[in-house]
């Protein structure tokens, strides 16, 4: 069987359409979906549901959780977990190695898009593995075909167990794009230099000179997606390194600005400095 996909998902999941998302990806992946519940996180267990913190209600949502794995169209297992949220998740990579992690707009549409990005950080900070954050609105088309991925035309190399975009092309027979946006204090590199580290990386096979974009914007997220835009992309990869995960000023993060503007799901890739 393929590696699962852990979605984080809210109390009941109801509006949580990154679920939605993720058990349509899983049909033609062929994956198994985990649906990872932390119960005192603030963001997928709100404080209108802490009066369910008792014997009584920890087995209503447990109930309500095994019965939306029910009716996924894969597959699907119910976790749940009492530890801290970046620890859960670190527990869930351990016990069900997945191909990547799924997280959205969980609970109530209002949750602020910063709760969600500062969210995505720290998980990419504390379990770094391959992180996609599905927005509430964004992905008509589906399933997503259309891929971009935005490089900064320095050499990196993902963490391990990273296949995650050669098998979402097989899988949706999808395209491969590569955008790197560049300005006037920094050189651009060439396309066969970015293709080389492509390649480097296994991303992806068969990519051509023709499929690498150079964008001339002022900043690297406008460029990023105004390429996206002009593309018709339906998915953002971005590749996080680790020191801009871990810088002190998080507005400079180009990974956290991305998730934060992006219209369309965004899929980050942690690397190696």
């Amino acid at each position: 069987m393929a590696p699962s996909l852990v979605v984080l998902t809210d109390f009941f999941a109801v509006s949580n359409r990154a679920l939605s998302y993720a058990a349509q990806l899983a049909v033609p992946l062929g994956a198994p979906l985990v649906l990872l519940h932390v119960r005192r996180d603030g963001l997928l267990a709100p404080e209108e549901y802490h009066a369910r913190h008792t014997r009584q209600g920890e087995s209503q949502t447990t109930h309500a959780l095994q019965h939306l794995a029910a009716e996924q169209p894969v597959p699907t297992e119910v976790d749940i977990s009492d530890s801290f949220l970046p620890d859960a998740v670190q527990q869930a990579v351990r016990h069900h190695h997945p191909l990547l992690l799924v997280l959205g707009r969980p609970g109530s549409a209002t949750t602020p898009q910063e709760v969600i990005t500062s969210t995505a950080m720290d998980l990419l900070r504390n379990a770094p593995y391959p992180l996609l954050v599905v927005p509430t609105v964004g992905w008509d088309s589906f399933p997503p075909r259309r891929f971009l991925l935005a490089v900064d035309g320095q050499p990196f190399r993902l963490c391990s167990h990273q296949d995650v975009i050669r098998r979402l092309l097989e899988a949706t027979q999808g395209t491969l794009d590569i955008v790197h946006v560049t300005d006037e204090e920094h050189a651009r590199p060439g396309a066969a230099e970015v293709l080389e580290e492509i390649r480097a990386n296994e991303l992806a096979d068969e990519l051509t000179e023709s499929q690498v974009h150079d964008v001339s914007q002022r900043t690297a997220v406008g460029g990023i997606l105004q390429e996206a835009g002009r593309l018709e992309a339906d998915v953002v990869v971005v590749v996080a390194r680790r020191h801009s995960l871990l810088g002190s000023l998080f507005h400079r993060s180009i990974t956290a600005q991305v998730l934060q503007e992006s219209p369309i799901p965004v899929l980050v890739l942690p690397a190696e400095d």
